[in-house]
């Protein structure tokens, strides 16, 4: 049986090498604010399990499916550079968050911080680009062997470029180039749900909360 619990605690600076065992652990962090959680309450009143998930950047290879993403995107320009928040990041936000009905976040700074470059641990910040227009942005922390996905925003009207998938895809081929072994792309469920995605990447493993184990989810 999976232990319930629900932990957190503030922290202004963590070394790289320390967030991989964090990570390793099952933590996350908006900001200053870390967390861990083993269940929550869908929007149907039912109860999931919630299920950290990394991807082992070694056997990673993609699917047709994401070759397709790559190839419908390859036209677009891309950059990595360190976090920052601006007006065009936050506007696009706004029309991004339209996209849910529940549990709407209110602002980027919620899962970022007010200041991402100030820590507590590196953060970078992949932006997409049509021609000279933002089109779509992701945000991740970097470690000494691994990288953690925080949250990414796209413009509504190229929903079907799948840009969600692509900039995790663009995220993961920085990884790789960088040395890095894993990429922690976030929280699931154990049951179906909005999160599902993340679990179509190949070489992805889940955190089995009993054991403090990470097992196989796909070959």
């Amino acid at each position: 049986m999976t232990p319930a619990f629900d932990d957190a605690f503030i922290c202004d600076s963590v070394p790289a090498e320390l967030m991989d065992k964090v990570w390793a652990a099952g933590w996350r962090h908006f900001g200053r604010y870390f967390f861990r959680y083993s269940s929550q309450q869908a929007n149907d009143g039912s109860i999931q399990t919630i299920t950290p998930l990394r991807i082992d950047l070694v056997p990673f290879t993609l699917t047709k499916s994401q070759r397709r993403v790559l190839s419908k995107n390859a036209g677009l320009r891309w950059e990595i550079v360190p976090a920052a928040l601006d007006d065009d990041l936050r506007a696009m936000f706004q029309r991004h968050k339209q996209r849910f009905t529940h549990n709407v976040p209110e602002e980027l700074e919620t899962f970022l911080g007010p200041d991402p470059a100030t820590g507590p641990c590196e953060c970078r910040m992949l932006r997409v680009f049509d021609a000279d227009r933002l089109i779509a942005a992701s945000f991740f922390d970097v470690g000494q062997q691994a990288a953690s996905s925080i949250y990414g925003i796209f413009d509504p009207d190229e929903r079907k470029r799948s840009l969600g998938i692509f900039t995790m895809l663009l995220e993961i081929q920085h990884c790789r180039d960088t040395g890095l072994r894993w990429l922690y792309p976030g929280y699931a469920t154990h049951e179906p749900s909005a999160y599902d995605y993340k679990k179509q990447f190949r070489g992805t493993a889940w955190l089995d909360w009993s054991t403090g184990e990470w097992r196989s989810l796909l070959p």
